[in-house]
This record gives structure tokens, sequence and C-alpha cells, in this order.
């Protein structure tokens, strides 16, 4: 999240984030004894994941409390992780509706249509969420749309800010730890990318880690028709 350079409450910032990272080095440590991405612990806790109906309960409680449309997505066989969709620029019946949702898209959209959204990403293997700001637009093609969702990494744009704080201050209440996105953009000391060099090049970050494989900011791009 931007903004933190000139903050007068720096020092319990710095504090609060130490805090933080610790409990996510914890967590790595506990999942990967092997240091080596891919090479995951199988889940002992049975409450280390949070169920869907806490999940729903949580997007529900957004939906409220920001005065905004929420979405829940669940991840993919590969992705061990949930996502829920704040729409923060845009109307329902928006396009997370019409991707994930199997609603039709409306006439009013015309060609094109862009929308913005704070994205919730909750971890299926340890208690941590994170937040990213993302742009999900739909363009005509081929009869059908095509979908594209540009994550940033991070959250950064001023409207989108006072909701961000908002939504950072409820998840303790589902015993989930807020982990910032700016500080699991990198590779974690000590660690292995073992197949994720593969599949992507590179190094994965602690969020490949916790959340999913692909790179915090990869476009993903789907067609509807």
């Amino acid at each position: 999240m931007g903004g933190c350079t000139n903050c007068k409450g720096k020092t319990g910032c710095d504090s609060r984030k130490g805090s933080m990272m610790g409990s996510v080095e914890s967590a790595l440590e506990e999942l990967y004894p092997s240091q080596t991405w891919g090479e995951v612990r199988d889940l002992e806790d049975p409450h280390a994941a949070m169920p869907s109906d806490e999940l729903a309960a949580l997007a529900e409680e957004l939906a409220t409390e920001l005065v905004a449309a929420t979405f829940v997505k669940t991840g993919g066989d590969d992705e061990p992780c949930d996502f829920i969709y704040v729409l923060a620029l845009g109307r329902a019946p928006c396009i997370i509706q019409v991707r994930d949702h199997d609603v039709a898209p409306p006439e009013e959209w015309g060609d094109a249509v862009e929308e913005m959204y704070l994205r919730v990403v909750v971890s299926q293997r340890a208690r941590v969420a994170a937040v990213q700001q993302v742009v999900v637009t739909a363009t005509k093609a081929d009869g059908g749309w095509l979908i594209r969702e540009s994550p940033r990494a991070g959250v950064y744009d001023a409207p989108l800010l006072k909701r961000m704080q908002k939504l950072v201050a409820i998840l303790p209440a589902y015993d989930l730890l807020h982990v910032d996105f700016g500080e699991i953009a990198h590779a974690p000391p000590g660690f292995h990318a073992g197949a994720w060099k593969d599949l992507f090049g590179g190094e994965p970050s602690i969020a490949n880690y916790l959340f999913y494989p692909q790179p915090t900011t990869m476009i993903i791009t789907s067609y509807i028709g």
C-alpha cells in the first residue's frame, strides 16, 4: 500500500510490519520444511484454511461495511487460496458476475467496459490474507467478450485507500492476519524456486508460497462466448 513514506506513525507501522513478517516467516518454515516451492507439507491443522461458510460471512460483512458488492471466487486446482472481489468502481451486474457467476452481459456495456476492484486473497494454507487493487476490462470480440484482469502489486489509488483501511480492520475478527503485498513481493531468503522457475522463470515471491503460483501482477485473460 502506498503513502507510507511521510507517515507520522512510521515507528508504530514498522513495529507492526516486523511482527507481521515474523508470523509470515514462521508459516513458511512450517509449510515448507525443504524450503522449496511446490514441496509443501500437508495441512495438519484442519482450521488452517478458512471454511467456505466463514469466507461467505466475511464477504457479506465486507459488502455491508464497505457499501459495495462483493463476490467470492474459489481458487483453481493449482491455487491454494480463495478470492473475494470488492467492486470499487463500476456497477452490478459487473464483469466478475459475468465471468464467474453465469450472469449475462448487460446491454449498457456497449463494446467495452472497465471496472476496478479490491481483490482479497485468502490463503488455504494459513490464516493469512492480502489485498490488491485490480482493473478488469471486458471488450467485445468474436461474438463474445474478452475479459482481462490486471492486478497491481498492492493498493495505490487514493479513492481506494479508505475502503482498504476499513477492510483490513475487519480481517482480525475472522482470525486472518493481513500482510501487505509490498512486504511479500520478494523471494524469501534461503528458499529455492524448484519447479516455479520452469513455469515462470526467475524466483517465486513470498506471495507465491502462501497464495497462488502465478506472478502477482500477471494479467489474466479469459473469453466468454
